[in-house]
C-alpha cells in the first residue's frame, strides 16, 4: 500500500494542479498526481490549511509572553505560559515557532570560576551550600552588585529567602557603605520577621562590621560568611545579579542613579518577585510558590 502523502507534499501538488489547470484537465491531473478531485476544489477555497492558521494564532501568543517577560522567556516558559491559559500545544511546536520566527531568549553570562579558599577568620561558614531550604526565614543570602550611570556607580544590596528565591529586602546607595546593607536587611526584616535564620554573606567588610553584626543579633539573625574570594559559595545571589543583568539591565549606562534605581524597583516588585518564572521553582515565580506552600502547609 502506498504511504499516505504529507500536507506539505499534498499542497505543492494542490498548487501544481492550480498552476496548470489553463493546459490540463483538472481531473486528469488529480487522478495521475494521486489526490482527489474534491480534495483539490476544498483547498482552492481555503488554500491555507488549518495548522498553518493554527501556527499564526499560536505565534502570537508566543510573541505575548515574550514581550511580557522582557524577552528573556526561552521556550520552555513560554510553553509554561501557554499551558497556564489553557493552550495544549506541545512544547516542540513552540521550540519550532520560536526558532523559525527568530525569538530568541536573551543569553547568560559567563560564570566565574574560583580555586578553594581559606574559610572566614571572622564569622563561620554555617550555610555550607545548603541552598535548597524547606520553609521559609530558614536560610537568607546577601550580596551587593553595582549598576553604571552617568553620574557615577549605583550600589545595590539584596536579601534573599532561599526558599522561595523571593527578594524580601533591597536597597541602593551611592556608594557602598555599611548603610547600603543595613537598609536591605532592615526592609527585609520588617517584612519577614524571622527567627533563628541564618543570613549568609561574602567576606565584605560591610558584613564584618559591628553594625552588621550588632544587628544581627538583636533581629535574631545567625551570621554566615563565604570562604574568601569564593563565588560558589553564595552561587545564588551571584545567579539573581546575573538574571537582572542580562534580563533588564543589558550593559546599559543609566542618565541618573534615580533611573537605574527605578527600573531596579521595577524588575524586582513588578517582575522578578510576582511573574518571572523561575527554573529553580519548577517554572513558578517566588510569590506562587509561596502561596503554593503557604496552602500545602494548611492541608496539613
Amino acid at each position: 500500500m502506498r504511504a499516505k502523502a504529507s500536507t506539505g507534499k499534498i499542497r505543492q501538488t494542490y498548487e501544481f494542479i492550480k498552476a496548470n489547470r489553463k493546459h490540463f484537465d483538472i481531473r486528469t491531473m488529480c487522478r495521475v498526481l494521486g489526490v482527489a478531485p474534491s480534495g483539490y476544489y476544498a483547498w482552492l477555497e481555503e488554500p491555507v490549511c488549518q495548522r498553518a492558521l493554527e501556527d499564526v494564532r499560536l505565534l502570537r501568543l508566543i510573541r505575548a509572553s515574550f514581550a511580557a517577560s522582557h524577552g528573556i522567556y526561552g521556550a520552555p516558559r513560554v510553553f509554561l505560559d501557554l499551558r497556564e491559559v489553557g493552550e495544549t500545544c506541545s512544547k516542540h511546536r513552540v521550540m519550532r515557532l520560536m526558532r523559525v520566527n527568530k525569538i530568541r531568549a536573551v543569553r547568560g553570562y559567563r560564570i566565574r570560576h574560583s580555586s578553594v579558599s581559606k574559610p572566614s577568620e571572622l564569622i563561620p561558614n554555617v550555610l555550607q551550600r545548603s541552598f535548597d531550604v524547606a520553609r521559609p526565614n530558614k536560610a537568607w543570602v546577601t550580596d551587593i552588585t553595582y549598576i553604571r550611570t552617568w553620574e557615577g556607580w549605583l550600589y545595590l544590596a539584596v536579601i534573599m529567602d532561599l526558599f522561595s528565591r523571593k527578594i524580601v529586602g533591597w536597597s541602593t546607595r551611592p556608594t557602598i557603605s555599611r548603610e547600603l546593607v543595613l537598609d536591605a536587611v532592615l526592609m527585609a526584616v520588617r517584612h519577614r520577621r524571622p527567627h533563628g535564620t541564618v543570613i549568609h554573606s561574602d567576606q565584605g567588610s560591610q558584613y564584618g562590621s559591628d553594625d552588621w553584626r550588632r544587628f544581627c543579633k538583636t533581629n535574631h539573625l545567625e551570621p554566615s560568611m563565604s570562604r574568601r574570594g569564593n563565588c560558589w559559595d553564595n552561587a545564588v545571589a551571584e545567579s539573581f545579579f546575573s538574571s537582572l543583568k542580562k534580563e533588564r539591565i543589558k550593559k546599559k549606562i543609566y542618565r541618573t542613579r534615580e533611573l537605574a534605581r527605578a527600573e531596579i524597583s521595577d524588575y524586582i516588585d513588578s517582575f522578578y518577585n510576582p511573574t518571572r518564572r523561575h527554573s529553580h521553582l519548577g517554572g513558578v515565580s517566588p510569590e506562587e510558590f509561596e502561596t503554593s506552600g503557604r496552602r500545602r502547609r494548611r492541608v496539613h
